[in-house]
């Protein structure tokens, strides 16, 4: 009787793993990708970083794992997750891990880096195509759906570029850079027209306003990649992406109050890019506030893991995850 019991749990926890579980394995590989990048500028070694690649690649493995139990087994509950206006834009994560962790590979295994990037690419670009496409023709989105957890399937379009331009697909990143820029440009002005002129932003997905400064971040870097140097155009991107990160961080307390949520994830990607583009900013400049400026940045960043991790396996232990949605 027990193990029934015990089964039929187990089964209501996977029929309950949400596509957002995800943004973990997306978190880590940002976070390693920023320790590998400091690593490479201040300290000339690897080990952190490598440490933390072979965790990003457990998690992405493990929570793989489980959605694809959870495609297995219930099916329909993956279609409720394709409808929601919410929920679909989480599933390009898959394509943004492979991509974030073919820059991580690039100075590790050439060839490793071209696979994921390749897999990643046409992820990226199918799944886009296809969200983007419910966009345009539905019939039951609001626009207190709105939240900037949409720019998700456009974020992953400006990755490409990073290792792109390193594999010699010079012309198909600046392809997915220019969809990537303009889309990320008009989502932005409804995103903003949204958020002062319509109700607030539930609390469950609050965090997701981090995800504001992390497009331009990363824009940021794949134009300078496509380049090769500091521009104007390059140092609008990064600004804007600053003072986006500054905006949120100025309202960090409305962040302090909302309960947990895998949402809370959200954090850990866009303060990667932020260090990232730190990073590449003082590659241009080498100037003292942009040393400064990244290890604040990575030391918010540590923070935000290190906390994330301990709230998210409490929340596992205590089993308030992978529940019934009220």
């Amino acid at each position: 009787m027990n193990n029934t019991l015990s089964v039929s749990k187990t089964h209501n926890r996977l029929k309950n793993f949400p596509i957002t579980f995800f943004a973990i394995a997306l978190g880590f590989a940002g976070f390693t990708l920023a320790v590998q990048k400091t690593e490479e500028l201040f300290l000339k070694s690897s080990i952190g970083s490598t440490s933390l690649l072979i965790i990003t690649l457990g998690i992405f493995g493990v929570v793989s794992l489980c959605y694809l139990a959870k495609t297995i087994w219930f099916f329909d509950d993956v279609l409720d997750e394709i409808k929601s206006p919410v929920k679909i834009n989480f599933f390009p994560l898959v394509a943004k891990i492979l991509l974030v962790l073919s820059v991580v590979f690039l100075s590790r295994n050439m060839l490793v880096s071209k696979y994921f990037w390749i897999v990643g690419t046409l992820l990226q670009f199918v799944a886009s195509l296809a969200i983007m496409s419910t966009w345009i023709n539905h019939t039951h989105f609001k626009i207190e759906h709105l939240t900037p957890g949409w720019f998700i399937p456009i974020v992953g379009f400006v990755i490409v570029p990073i290792a792109g331009v390193s594999h010699g697909f010079v012309e198909l990143s600046w392809f997915f850079f220019s969809i990537g820029l303009v889309f990320w440009l008009a989502l932005f002005i409804i995103v903003f027209y949204r958020m002062v002129f319509h109700e607030p932003i539930v609390q469950k997905l609050l965090p997701t306003l981090f995800i504001l400064f992390a497009p331009p971040a990363i824009a940021f870097i794949a134009w300078s990649k496509l380049t090769g140097h500091l521009d104007p155009f390059g140092r609008i991107l990064f600004y804007t992406s600053l003072f986006s990160f500054m905006l949120v961080l100025y309202r960090a307390n409305i962040f302090l109050k909302i309960q947990f949520f895998l949402s809370w994830w959200a954090y850990s990607f866009p303060l990667a890019a932020i260090t990232l583009a730190s990073i590449q900013m003082y590659h241009f400049a080498g100037t003292v506030f942009y040393r400064n400026l990244i290890f604040f940045n990575l030391s918010l960043l540590v923070v935000a893991v290190v906390l994330l991790s301990i709230i998210t396996i409490v929340n596992i232990v205590r089993k308030k995850i992978c529940v019934e949605e009220s």
